[in-house]
């Protein structure tokens, strides 16, 4: 599909000539500006498709500035940058990118980067989108069930908390002088488990009375506008003696995002939502709320004016729901505020067919998670195939994934179906897909923009309608940077990642998955095990479980069986020291990137720059720039 692009880029002779690219392969180059306040004119006069921008321009204003009003606005974008250090990265890539292209690139380079890049904005949007209008639906079907102000409210903030995460909320209007009753707070404490915390349990938490409580809520600033802090804006606003600041003595958050909702009758309604994550709260949920405001405040004024109970029906729909959802996660154990969020992102990619992929250290359930989004997606009475990438022989795995025909090979005395036949109409789970041989990630490519598969030996191609569901415990963004792993698979599969924490991340869920060990353990083996002791609890609890839950279910599957007792009493833990947490918050440079691109060019062409197959030709540069580039970035020539 050919786009409507705007280049914002400082330097003529290099937006020129990613305008001949780009005209060359069909594209509508709008404009070229040099300047954040000349590209914001031109888009809003062209309305481009996408940008291509560079980080550093003329003028005061960056990149990264104007790459917070695309995104605001929901527009596709593409980083370009020569070098850069740690930090104006990460300030880069908190404005989520569609793409990143590092300097030099080659044609080849800027329109693969293009397409991947307009592939994951319409995925996203699309998605985002869907689960938006089922919100609405959701609202609307919540208000009109009836429940009572606390219950409709409850019900509320459970549709909220995929799009706005929170671990304590808070909702109400500002009451001065006045014991504030009608503030209602919710404590998160499990998936779909809420506990209503009123004045009355506040009061006993805090050990306070309810004039003192009075004194703190007037104290306690209130703004007519959405506000969003960090942990560092957090630790500041709470500061001084508040309501806000008992909350988060009391149940331990570090962020917040207030969004006042402004009612027909004048008054403001006021949403606060506290997170145990310092960095809960982005830009991004102000915009989802901009988007979401309206319904949200039909549905507080219609609970206002309501307030009866749901007849006996709906409630019995409504718990066969929430049944469902908890099954889906039966297999996985925890309560943990990182565990939620991980439960949050399957609610919400779940139900759309947006592929994804699970990162995390091994033994952390990531296939746990791959069946919880098959059960809760509208494909779940369809087959959920399962492959093991790293456990298929590298002569079998095309075989074994796109099936062949009889007589296609030696050995092939029959017919076979593959894994993504086998997988039509419903979902595939591509375990440890950093394992797979470059030349299987080219055919698992394109099978993944054609929707088709062709058998070893066979005629024609054959049409599948399949979700993909990858996992890998291996950094994919560095087996990309250094030759492992193709860049265009890496973006088509990364559409919507969800990452699973290490145990040692979430040791407060330890003793709730010991409890259900011994439990499995006991039927399994015969045994009565009731608990450990004191002792052996510490000892876990001190540990890293390097291998996670599944290193800690083995554990106590041979405590269970060596115990003489009731109790467990003594447990040998393994000294080894913890892997590494390759899923860590090093990331390299733009600089670094661009400097290991231009030695492995060097390394091809054994050192030759100029000439037919030297490293200039390879990165499609002239040679007198990459010479520049080897001097200004300390690269020596053997």
């Amino acid at each position: 599909m050919k786009r409507k692009i705007l280049i914002v880029e400082d330097q003529f002779v290099e937006a020129n000539d990613i305008r001949l690219m780009l005209e060359k392969a069909g594209h509508n180059v709008c404009g070229i500006a040099r300047s954040v306040s000349k590209a914001l004119e031109l888009y809003k006069e062209e309305k481009p498709d996408l940008v291509l921008l560079d980080i550093f321009l003329k003028g005061a204003q960056t990149g990264i500035d104007f790459a917070k009003i695309l995104r605001t606005n929901n527009t596709a974008f593409i980083f370009l940058s020569a070098n850069s250090n740690e930090e104006i990265l990460t300030e880069a890539k908190a404005t989520e990118p569609d793409g990143f292209l590092v300097k030099p690139f080659r044609e080849k380079d800027l329109l693969v980067t293009l397409e991947i890049a307009c592939y994951r904005h319409d995925n996203s949007l699309e998605a985002t989108l869907h689960n938006e209008n089922l919100f609405v639906k959701q609202l609307k079907k919540i208000v009109t069930a009836q429940e009572g102000w606390q219950e409709t409210l409850l019900q509320i903030a459970k549709a909220i908390q995929p799009f706005i995460p929170f671990d304590f909320l808070g909702a109400g209007f500002k009451v001065n002088d006045n014991p504030p009753h009608n503030m209602i707070s919710f404590l998160r404490t499990g998936f779909d488990e809420y506990q209503m915390v009123g004045m009355k349990e506040i009061m006993i938490m805090s050990n306070l009375k309810m004039n003192e409580l009075v004194e703190l809520q007037n104290k306690t600033i209130f703004h007519n506008e959405p506000m969003l802090y960090d942990e560092v804006a957090f630790q500041k606003l709470i500061s001084t003696p508040s309501m806000k600041r008992l909350i988060a003595q009391t149940f331990e958050v570090k962020s917040q995002l207030a969004l006042p909702v402004l009612l027909s009758n004048g008054k403001y309604f006021f949403l606060f939502f506290f997170s145990r994550r310092g960095d809960a709260y982005q830009t991004e949920h102000l915009n989802i709320f901009n988007r979401l405001e309206i319904p949200i405040k039909k549905s507080i004024e219609v609970m206002l004016a309501v307030d009866v109970k749901a007849p006996f029906e709906e409630e019995r729909k409504n718990e066969k729901e929430n049944r469902m959802q908890l099954n889906a996660f039966s297999g996985v154990i925890g309560k943990s505020h990182l565990l939620l969020t991980v439960f949050d992102h399957v609610m919400q990619v779940a139900p759309v067919d947006t592929s994804v992929l699970v990162l995390g250290e091994s033994g952390t359930g990531k296939e746990r998670i791959a069946d919880a989004i098959h059960q809760l997606s509208p494909r779940k009475q369809e087959p959920l195939i399962k492959v093991n990438c790293a456990a298929l022989p590298s002569h079998l795995i095309e075989s074994e994934l796109f099936g062949h025909e009889r007589g296609a090979f030696t050995g092939a005395l029959e017919k076979r179906i593959g894994k993504f036949e086998q997988a039509h109409k419903g979902t595939i789970f591509l375990d440890e897909i950093g394992e797979m041989p470059m030349e299987m990630q080219a055919k698992l490519l394109r099978v993944l923009q054609q929707k088709e598969i062709e058998r070893i030996g066979g005629r024609s191609p054959i049409k599948i309608d399949v979700r993909i569901i990858a996992a890998t415990n291996r950094n994919l963004e560095k087996e990309v940077a250094e030759g492992r792993f193709r860049l265009d698979l890496y973006y088509r599969l990364n559409i919507f990642p969800i990452v699973l924490p290490s145990l040692r991340e979430r040791k407060e869920d330890i003793p709730l998955l010991i409890e259900h060990f011994i439990h499995y353990f006991n039927r399994k083996a015969g045994k009565k095990i009731t608990g450990i002791s004191d002792k052996v609890m510490n000892q876990l609890i001190q540990y890293d479980w390097p291998g996670n839950v599944r290193e800690l279910e083995n554990m106590i599957e041979r405590s269970i069986l060596l115990a003489k007792s009731n109790i467990i009493n003594e447990m040998i833990l393994p000294t080894l020291h913890p892997q590494e947490n390759i899923f860590d918050n090093h990331i390299k440079s733009i600089e670094e990137n661009e400097r290991d691109h231009i030695i492995n060019a060097l390394k091809k062409t054994k050192g030759k720059i100029w000439g037919e197959g030297g490293a200039a030709e390879l990165l499609g540069v002239p040679p007198t720039t990459l010479n520049s580039k080897i001097k200004k970035l300390g690269i020596q020539r053997d």
